[in-house]
């Protein structure tokens, strides 16, 4: 599979549609000399990030996986001033770099990096009655996302956008015996989606400097 006319149109595409963003870049580069792995979104999807969340008119975010903070600078840009952003990491040197490059773009003061298993965090949000999130952005490990999704669901409220990344695999999640941890993961979300009368959700296939992939978007009614 040829991918580089996908990564030539992003690169025109990014060219055309953003501005050079120092703040933004230096996350990167931040995050490639920690050795972080080069997993984050790519920079016109952080800006549909950014715009999903501003058409929400969010006020409080909630992302789970935050690598090096690279969308969760994008997301909390989206936010007003008294606006809240938790992200959630498992790895505590992913969060020492986020933590970093959240500093540098200005937005410590709206962003809190919560370090440890995302699932228990929630457990423990759910537990002592946070408010609820006006959207969520999913981009944790795969194999988890049902549970993910179970928990977050009682963290919303109607109206709340919640959108999942990675949920295509290079088309594997069609393959209906996969014993792929994370395909099965993302399979049974989307089964857990069909079936849930109070959500409406799509998806979308992505080709890009990413890959094959996509992501799902779902409203809670």
């Amino acid at each position: 599979m040829n991918e580089q006319p996908w990564i030539a149109m992003d690169e025109y595409l990014c060219d055309r549609t953003q501005v050079p963003d120092e703040t933004l870049e230096a996350a990167l580069k931040s995050s490639t000399d920690a050795g972080l792995p080069a997993i984050n979104v790519a920079p016109n999807q952080g800006k549909l990030l950014q715009m999903l969340a501003q058409l929400r008119g969010a006020r409080r975010i909630l992302e789970l996986g935050t690598l090096g903070g690279y969308s969760t600078i994008w997301l909390a840009r989206a936010l007003p001033a008294d606006g809240t952003l938790l992200t959630l990491e498992a790895v505590d040197h992913h969060a020492d770099v986020a933590r970093r490059n959240i500093e540098r773009a200005g937005l410590s003061s709206v962003v809190s990096v919560i370090v440890g298993d995302a699932v228990d965090t929630l457990k423990a949000f759910v537990r002592d009655g946070i408010p609820p999130f006006d959207f969520i952005f999913l981009d944790a490990d795969k194999k988890s996302y049902p549970d993910y999704l179970r928990l977050v669901l009682r963290l919303s409220r109607p109206g709340t956008v919640i959108v999942a990344d990675n949920v295509i695999r290079g088309g594997r999640v069609a393959e209906v015996d996969s014993d792929d941890l994370d395909v099965i993961g993302v399979r049974t979300f989307f089964d857990m989606l069909a079936a849930d009368t109070h959500v409406s959700s799509t998806a979308i296939q992505t080709v890009g400097s990413k890959g094959w992939d996509g992501f799902s978007i779902s409203i809670v009614s």
